[in-house]
């Protein structure tokens, strides 16, 4: 398998992704403003489910641009990251619907722990599999560093949805914004091979 269809379809599974979670926001019956503030809760959970999606995809895209070869653990561990990722609607449509209710906001932390550690394995896959130039093996440590603080942060979040859901919400926004801008290393670091 050549690298374009693996981010084909992947790509193709994170808008599918996307489009379930819209189809979450359910329209009102009526038009009373009344009826679109009962949505908040729903659409606050969509904003930022819809935000982890595309930190996910920009984040994957950059990681396969140091690919050299596809190899199967890749793809299995491609999958992996996609699967978790699938339950991203079903838990977000839950915490909406529900106004973030503790057990909601501890399943959504434990989905996207998953999510993670699954986006982590992937990288130590494509690692084993990408150009062997010390540039890039510290740009994998930078993401490293990262994807361990994130997976810290993740778990803490469950326990504390129980105490107050609030705390958990500021950990996935800060942990949202501290990978919202995905790590160009790779992409300099392979830019940098390139050079005569």
């Amino acid at each position: 398998m050549n690298k374009g269809r693996l981010e084909a379809f992947s790509d193709g599974v994170l808008a599918i992704i996307i489009t379930i979670m819209v189809l979450e926001l359910k329209v009102p019956q009526s038009s009373e403003w009344i009826e679109l503030k009962r949505l908040i809760p729903v659409f606050v959970s969509y904003l930022l489910s819809f935000l982890f999606i595309g930190i996910y995809w920009g984040n994957h895209h950059h990681l396969l641009h140091s690919v050299k070869q596809i190899s199967s653990g890749m793809i299995l561990a491609n999958l992996n990251l996609l699967f978790w990722l699938s339950l991203v609607p079903f838990v977000t449509g839950w915490m909406g619907e529900n106004h973030f209710a503790p057990n909601t906001v501890a399943v959504y932390g434990v989905i996207l722990w998953a999510a993670g550690m699954a986006f982590f394995i992937l990288q130590k896959t494509v690692e084993r599999n990408s150009h062997d130039i010390e540039a890039l093996r510290e740009a994998f440590a930078t993401l490293n560093r990262k994807g361990i603080a994130s997976q810290v942060g993740y778990m803490c979040s469950i326990p504390l949805a129980f105490i107050n859901p609030l705390i958990s919400w500021i950990i996935f926004i800060v942990l949202s914004i501290v990978w919202l801008i995905p790590d160009k290393n790779i992409e300099k670091a392979l830019k940098g091979e390139h050079k005569p």
